[in-house]
């Protein structure tokens, strides 16, 4: 990941050069649209803040299910955590349940780890996003020799991902409004649509579209969804 992605972010900044890289780092992250975008910058940006980071990426592990790659730095992280597709989430990711932090010192020397030996990526990083009882997301970052991730660097990343842990909650919320606003919006015109063909008032409308959920089991937006579109077809 080039410098030049971020110009205005030193590159592994310390003392006071952190704290003023890491409020750089909460403005990228906060102006990013959507929780994907959110996702993608902090990968970006990890590189930057966490010492020692040559790639990171961030990913999500179902409870008893497999691991998904939700962003990435590149196609060498692409490339390692894809070759964890299929498979049962290694112990130092299942950690991360009841840990905000999980290390790799040195993958050559560390049982499973096969995969990161292979593309020369000895040392790793994770750190907790969110946790439920079912999902983890985690960001990781990775580097080429062992033993790069010592307390300091752990430090500094458990500082950076609550900075995108906070943008996360943000971006996600926002998202919940847009898609609540939008829904309402599609409610409100299948309500018309049934209020004109069927000459009945808003109440009756909308008490017919709940009837409809009910009996064909499917959400009321995706209701009104179809009745706006048949209507926007003929």
């Amino acid at each position: 990941m080039a410098a030049s992605d971020f110009p205005d972010l030193p590159r592994f900044p310390v003392g006071l050069e952190l704290a003023e890289a890491l409020t750089v780092a909460s403005q990228q992250l906060h102006e990013a649209s959507t929780r994907h975008n959110t996702l993608r910058t902090a990968a970006k940006l990890a590189v930057h803040i966490m010492p020692g980071a040559e790639h990171a990426g961030v990913s999500e592990i179902e409870r008893g299910k497999k691991l998904r790659t939700l962003a990435w730095t590149d196609e060498v992280v692409r490339s390692a955590e894809a070759r964890h597709t299929g498979r049962e989430p290694h112990g130092r990711w299942e950690q991360l349940w009841h840990s905000p932090v999980a290390r790799i010192t040195d993958s050559e020397a560390d049982d499973g780890w096969d995969v990161l030996t292979a593309l020369g990526l000895r040392s790793a990083l994770s750190l907790r996003l969110r946790a439920d009882r079912r999902r983890l997301t985690v960001l990781t970052a990775y580097a080429r020799k062992p033993g790069v991730f010592d307390e300091e660097a752990t430090r500094i990343g458990r500082l950076f991902t609550a900075h995108v842990s906070i943008a996360l909650d943000s971006a996600t919320v926002r998202e919940q409004l847009t898609e609540a606003m939008h829904t309402r919006d599609l409610i409100g015109q299948a309500t018309g649509i049934l209020m004109e063909r069927q000459g009945i008032d808003a109440a009756a409308a909308f008490e017919s579209l709940v009837r409809a959920s009910q009996r064909e089991n499917v959400k009321l937006r995706d209701i009104a969804r179809r009745i706006v579109g048949i209507h926007n077809s003929t």
